[in-house]
């Protein structure tokens, strides 16, 4: 668990603000160090706040890619669909001159996307400046479910995949996801979360035990990208 942090804080106020914050100075050193940077962001409702945030944070948005974590293959304008959550709340303000890429193509199913949503990806400049996670209350992260049948597939660290096919056991809608390896071409990962459900799920997925049963612990207990968890009650 090498560079992993725990970053605690009294509200979600204050964590959005130190987030956003921080967030953009990534943006900015990609931005300086080769003319372009790429943020990758989750689903959910645990994001909004930060997204409303950091449209009006202050950089040359027209130099940032941002793209998804994971999306559920349903229409763009469906109202499960990430893509529609990120157009309405990030690419707004200042953040609306960013340049998104989405996963869902017209392929009628995820599987039958996976060539053309590699092929969107493989624009974006690599390795992420910033790659934003969330957790399932069963440990999953991005679309990397527990008991999904091409788990192993996507965790697969010689994978040279960008992305990945997944049908949750559970939740509704076939999934496309980044890759591990994928998720791990990032310069900084952070893990979003809010509650003392989450907090208490965060530190059974640090304990060590098979990493298949919490997925995130893929992501906990590697060494080759620092993670910052930000957590607020």
């Amino acid at each position: 668990m090498k560079g992993l942090q725990f970053l605690q804080f009294n509200d979600t106020g204050s964590l959005v603000q130190e987030l956003a914050g921080r967030i953009g100075e990534l943006l900015e050193e990609g931005i300086a160090a080769r003319g372009q940077a790429s943020l990758a962001v989750s689903g959910g409702t645990t994001p909004l706040p930060l997204f409303a945030a950091l449209s009006g944070v202050g950089l040359d948005w027209a130099k940032v890619f941002i793209t998804l974590v994971d999306e559920r293959w349903v229409d763009s304008e469906a109202e499960d669909s990430n893509e529609k959550m990120v157009r309405k709340h990030l690419l707004q303000r200042r953040a609306a001159e960013a340049r998104f890429v989405g996963m869902k193509t017209s392929a009628a199913t995820a599987r039958d996307g996976e060539d053309s949503c590699a092929a969107a990806l493989s624009r974006l400049p690599l390795p992420f400046d910033a790659l934003i996670l969330g957790m399932g209350n069963d440990g999953h992260t991005a679309s990397l479910f527990p008991g999904a049948d091409r788990l192993l597939e996507a965790v697969a660290l010689d994978s040279e995949k960008l992305c990945l096919a997944i049908s949750p056991p559970e939740a509704p809608h076939e999934r496309m996801s980044l890759t591990l390896p994928a998720i791990l071409n990032s310069r900084q990962i952070i893990l979003h979360i809010g509650g003392a459900t989450k907090r208490d799920i965060y530190f059974k997925a640090c304990q060590d035990a098979p990493a298949e049963e919490m997925p995130i612990r893929y992501i906990l207990n590697q060494s080759q990208v620092p993670v910052a968890v930000y957590w607020a009650p």
